[in-house]
């Protein structure tokens, strides 16, 4: 019984170095020290900016969400709560909690203002429709803190190539 089994594990070791020889030899990782640029190394930062980065507030801008600020949140606020935007490729805010205003400044770039500071929340948003039905078209989006405006989210849209494009979206704003 011994051998048996010592020369079915001698087999069954050939016929894996034979398999693994045979699909190309067996890949060692090597080290390195270099580090590769996002480019290079595939990651999401790899995609260009948009031409002009995010746009830089206008003082009416600034005034206007500083009023937001001031006149603040409604009674039935609760804190913790989750505010949020629905906004039309044109810019338009179709349907929102808590966001006051919603601007396009060009193609793939928005602006969401909210009646609160949102310094220490979170932002997430999807590509989404304007409408109660349907899937929306495929596309990528970003946001970030809005410079200048600690009320504000900037949006930017792009389509699968990486190209700004102007489409709809939803945003969820979570605030503690």
């Amino acid at each position: 019984m011994g051998t048996f089994i010592s020369r079915k594990a001698a087999a069954v070791t050939f016929g894996v170095l034979a398999l693994t020889l045979a699909g190309g030899g067996i890949a060692a990782a090597q080290p390195t020290t270099a580090v590769k640029p996002a480019a290079q190394a595939g990651q999401p930062g790899a995609r260009p900016a948009a031409p002009s980065g995010q746009p830089v507030p206008t003082r009416a801008e600034a005034a206007a969400a500083r009023a937001a600020l001031k006149k603040g949140v409604g009674a039935s606020y609760i804190a913790g709560s989750t505010s949020f935007a629905v906004v039309s490729s044109a810019g338009g805010l179709l349907r929102a909690n808590d966001a006051v205003s919603a601007t396009r400044y060009g193609p793939g770039q928005y602006q969401v203002v909210f009646n609160r500071s949102l310094t220490r929340g979170a932002y997430v948003a999807t590509v989404g429709t304007t409408t109660d039905c349907c899937i929306p078209a495929a596309g990528e989006i970003s946001v970030a803190p809005r410079l200048g405006t600690p009320n504000g989210v900037y949006i930017q849209t792009y389509d699968l190539t990486g190209v700004p494009t102007d489409v709809p979206f939803h945003l969820a704003v979570f605030t503690p």
